[in-house]
């Protein structure tokens, strides 16, 4: 993969996991025992996603982040550096890996339980990966570790003029202090409800809205809204991701064009099984956008 000479240097601190994703024709209720049609193990975990998308959009991404040391630990190293992520700050630690378990049924959409694993261990930065941190043009962080390191790395981001770009998500209360070091917060529709006046200290603020696209709010009031090209849906897993890790990489650009790259990103996910292995590639996207 050839990385542009003006590629934004972007560091991704999260989690990485090994996604067990069953097909199903619909989704159990409790209690209830359903046949499935298929069953894939595929790399992911909501940094490493994010950071194969902004590598696959056009950023220099680095990754920093925990393994275990069993049995899913290398082919999850391996999926980083096969998207060209840099993952010289991916650490082993000790125990099993992350894993997510999802059922996808055939409307395309999911139910998913994630059990931390070697992503909770990642309690503390070194040395080295602050100096990774203060170097880069993004950090982007999500929620699937321990918040109190994510809260260090916006402090020393914030710091050293690093944007600050956070998908809380999973979505909860977060301390004031942390909010003061965010200048960009993606989140969903239902995670900006949920995380309501909390959102208000961002200068910049992204929803996503699914298939009816996202809006933008800026600084200076400015609003902004783009569509999602239409497409054939087949599993909404690690669709978010895909534009959260677009929106990082073309974020250099402004946000009325990196929402327009991230919301064709974040489609054509859509359209195929799984969470990484469904990140389209920088063509990719701009194929989408000129056939709009």
């Amino acid at each position: 993969m050839t990385v542009e000479p003006d590629a934004p240097a972007i560091v991704v601190l999260g989690s990485i996991n090994m996604d067990l994703v069953t097909t199903t024709a619909r989704r159990p209720v409790p209690g209830e025992t359903v046949l499935g049609s298929g069953f894939a193990m595929v790399p992911g975990g909501k940094g490493a996603n994010q950071a194969i998308a902004a590598q696959r959009a056009g950023g220099a991404v680095r990754f920093l982040g925990a393994v275990g040391d069993d049995v899913f630990a290398t082919e999850l190293r391996g999926a980083l550096t096969d998207a060209a992520v840099s993952a010289d700050r991916l650490r082993t630690v000790t125990g099993p890996s992350g894993i997510a378990t999802i059922v996808v049924d055939d409307g395309g959409e999911n139910s998913i339980i994630v059990v931390g694993g070697a992503n909770s261990r990642m309690t503390e930065l070194t040395e080295d990966d602050l100096a990774a941190i203060a170097a880069a043009d993004i950090l982007l962080c999500q929620l699937e570790i321990p918040v109190e390191t994510v809260a260090a790395a916006a402090r020393h981001a914030h710091a050293h003029d690093t944007t600050v770009l956070l998908n809380p998500s999973p979505a909860r209360r977060l301390p004031a202090d942390l909010w003061a070091d965010v200048d960009v917060a993606v989140v969903n529709s239902g995670e900006a409800e949920q995380l309501g006046a909390d959102l208000d200290a961002v200068a910049h603020l992204v929803v996503t809205r699914g298939a009816a696209g996202a809006d933008y709010r800026g600084p200076d009031g400015a609003r902004l809204s783009r569509p999602s090209p239409r497409v054939e849906v087949v599993d909404t897993t690690g669709a978010g991701d895909a534009f959260t890790g677009a929106l990082a990489a073309a974020w250099h650009r402004g946000p009325e064009w990196a929402l327009t790259w991230a919301c064709a990103a974040g489609a054509l996910a859509t359209t195929r099984l799984g969470a990484s292995s469904s990140i389209p590639a920088r063509e990719e996207i701009t194929a989408a956008l000129v056939a709009e």
